[in-house]
């Protein structure tokens, strides 16, 4: 704790394990990449838990082959999401960005369209894409879930000042004049990463868990409420981010952007709500 400004400053390492430098010059292994691993692997194992209980049958072969196509929608509809929706200018000039993974920058909505892509792909074999996609979106909010915490561990995406006794000095944030230090420093700022995972991460997986194995709603009513659910946990959320980007209509992009979310998630229900009707 620090006794001028009685917040914590974040001092977490990235790395769960760092290498020494060697030929290949790969530092470690990074919190962030086990935030994927460990989302692609609970959503193998729920994908297991699912067909044995008899709610989404499908063989180990297709679940296989299912998750290959959902991790190349999420890496690569995520990095190109976030050239083309936050960092266009640059990508522009040098689209070779794309592969330097090694800068960061991977967008969230970019992903969800990238898996959607690949849903799409793979349901054409013999499954029908709602149904598919119902299935997919009970479990994405833990991918979420664990990627705002390695985005807290990394101390990126901070969010607005703030003077809760729990908000967080990140040491690369902005630096502005403390009067009561007369310095130039970064100031307390709300744990937004940790926010976002609450909200999109841990509510919206219990919801749409309860409304998966206790309600069992209609084909594609799922679907639906994860981009309504995602898109108005997301703005909410935005609301103590600061924004890493220009603002759009006055919206930061995280909340432009989920309101194509919400309205897409709003189409889709009223589709299923349409044919429920039709098949009773």
């Amino acid at each position: 704790m620090n006794s001028s400004h009685q917040h914590w400053i974040h001092d977490l390492s990235p790395f769960l394990i760092r290498f020494p430098d060697n030929p290949l010059g790969i530092d470690g292994i990074r919190y962030y990449g086990l935030a994927y691993l460990l989302a692609f692997l609970t959503a193998w194992l729920l994908l297991c838990v699912y067909n044995q209980k008899g709610r989404f049958l499908i063989s180990k072969e297709e679940r296989s082959s299912l998750m290959t196509a959902v991790i190349l929608g999420v890496l690569l509809g995520g990095r190109l999401g976030y050239m083309v929706l936050y960092d266009w200018a640059a990508f522009l000039q040098n689209p070779l960005l794309f592969f330097r993974v090694d800068q960061g920058g991977m967008a969230s909505h970019g992903g969800i369209i990238g898996v959607t892509i690949a849903l799409i792909y793979f349901a054409r074999k013999r499954f029908r894409f709602l149904e598919l996609s119902d299935s997919i979106c009970s479990i994405a909010p833990l991918g979420l879930f664990f990627g705002r915490i390695a985005n807290f561990i990394n101390a990126e995406l901070w969010g607005r000042p703030s003077s809760a006794s729990w908000a967080v000095i990140f040491p690369q944030s902005p630096a502005s004049y403390n009067p009561d230090t007369g310095l130039f420093e970064p100031l307390a700022r709300h744990p937004s990463q940790l926010y976002q995972a609450a909200l999109e991460g841990g509510l919206l997986f219990a919801y749409l868990q309860w409304r998966f194995w206790l309600r069992r709603p209609s084909i594609g009513m799922i679907s639906g409420e994860f981009l309504c659910g995602y898109g108005i946990l997301r703005s909410i959320g935005e609301l103590f981010r600061e924004p890493d980007a220009s603002l759009i209509a006055g919206m930061s992009r995280g909340q432009f952007y989920s309101l194509f979310m919400l309205v897409t998630g709003l189409l889709i229900i009223a589709h299923a709500q349409k044919t429920k009707k039709i098949s009773s």
